[in-house]
């Protein structure tokens, strides 16, 4: 009894630990990754700068972000059309959405996607990557996306811009 009661304690307790901005997942040396490794990619993601920060920001909606590769480029607006290489994936690291893995980049408005988006591609520069952490508020909330996105998934994105149209 008084082991099942530690284990319900530990199990309660562990998801608490995570809380606040959370940590990337990098390798042994501390590298940062793009995202969950993926043998189906046809391209590969981008260099990530050597002085990436470790650590995601938090903006006022609750979106968290980190800028992997800076640019003093142009950054685009909501209204803006962008062309992007993108992979997105849920917190078990399972990938449902890939640009790289079809081999090209995609365009489209940022008013046409889900509203993490829209802010967080505000926020990086042409030729520069972005990972996004998007609450689902901020993503397909309590509907989910079909099969691949469950209702009120927290959904990860790192995202290369290419070019504002």
């Amino acid at each position: 009894m008084l082991k099942t009661l530690t284990l319900m304690l530990v199990m309660v307790a562990l998801p608490m630990v995570a809380v606040g901005d959370e940590k990337p997942s990098g390798d042994a040396e501390g590298k940062i990754k793009p995202g969950p490794p993926d043998s189906r990619e046809k391209d590969k993601p981008g260099k990530i700068d050597a002085d990436a920060p470790k650590e995601f920001k938090t903006t006022d909606s609750g979106l968290k972000y980190r800028i992997l590769r800076k640019s003093d480029k142009n950054k685009p607006s909501a209204a803006s059309e962008v062309t992007v290489h993108y992979k997105g994936w849920l917190n078990n690291k399972i990938i449902f959405d890939s640009s790289y893995r079809r081999g090209e980049k995609i365009s489209f408005g940022l008013n046409q996607v889900i509203p993490g988006w829209t802010e967080g591609m505000q926020l990086v520069g042409v030729d520069g990557m972005i990972e996004l952490e998007i609450p689902p508020d901020l993503g397909y909330g309590a509907r989910g996306a079909g099969r691949a996105v469950p209702p009120n998934a927290t959904l990860h994105f790192i995202v290369e811009l290419f070019e504002i149209k």
